[in-house]
């Protein structure tokens, strides 16, 4: 019997990844979206709104299906929105939730992994069976990171930040694999394959465009920047680790024209 899928944050930099690598194992797909489109690929989309108070579109997207993946994030709401998909898969007897989050999300005191933490906590006590996977900072945010950074008429050094990017195209190929087996809990975290002090990318976004930038040191004041330097948020042993690194990525995606 051909397992139905439904997707949330399936046309994001994830999903978009994700939702293709899904099919093509076998599994028909449903993608949660906020405004409605027709279906293509064989996918298809239900307009609902993960926030709206009236879950009867989400209880109605969830007919027929047997496993849930969320994927769906956002600077703010991912802790209100995971409690009410939780809510809604439990009550469909869903027999699998997957839940992306990342690394650090325990110990990194910043609103956006607090609030991954909180997401994390109501998939593991909704009694539904469930995966998380956590997951390093995508290539495509560190790329975007050292674009803004680099905007900047002298490039800022956080000392003894690092960062370990990990492609999303190996995280969505982990993703199927989890989302395709058993309920497994809480699994081993996925970074990429090498670690980066934060300045060091951008150095590296720098070099690849052909820009220069001074650089200046500073120091990353409070809590935060103590578990930065600490490497607290990152998994140097035990890790699955991707195989595409940030120098592939940067060579795919920048020139030395901008």
């Amino acid at each position: 019997m051909t397992q139905m899928t439904l997707v949330t944050g399936g046309t994001g930099t994830l999903g978009a990844h994700f939702v293709p690598l899904l099919r093509a194992a076998g599994s028909e797909v449903r993608v949660l979206t906020r405004h409605a489109r027709p279906s293509e690929d064989g996918v298809q989309y239900v307009a609902c709104d993960l926030l709206a108070e009236d879950d009867a579109p989400l209880r109605a997207a969830l007919d027929g299906v047997d496993v849930v993946v969320h994927l769906a994030g956002g600077p703010k709401g991912d802790d209100v929105a995971t409690a009410h998909l939780v809510r809604a898969a439990a009550a469909a007897k869903i027999r699998h939730l997957v839940l992306i989050s990342v690394i650090g999300a325990d110990v990194v005191p910043i609103g956006y992994f607090q609030r991954k933490l909180t997401s994390e906590q109501v998939v593991e006590r909704s009694g539904v069976p469930y995966t998380i996977l956590r997951a390093a900072q995508f290539h495509d945010l560190a790329l975007f990171t050292a674009q803004k950074m680099a905007k900047l008429p002298v490039l800022p050094a956080p000392g003894g930040a690092r960062w370990q990017p990990v492609d999303s195209r190996d995280v969505a190929a982990r993703l199927v694999e989890l989302t395709l087996g058993e309920p497994a809990g809480m699994v081993a975290d996925m970074a990429g394959p090498s670690v980066y002090p934060l300045d060091g990318l951008v150095r590296d976004y720098l070099r690849a465009s052909g820009k220069r930038r001074p650089r200046l040191p500073i120091h990353v004041p409070g809590k935060a920047g103590k578990v930065y330097r600490s490497g607290r948020n990152l998994t140097l042993s035990g890790a699955t680790l991707g195989t595409r690194t940030w120098e592939e990525f940067l060579a795919e995606h920048v020139s030395a024209k901008g």
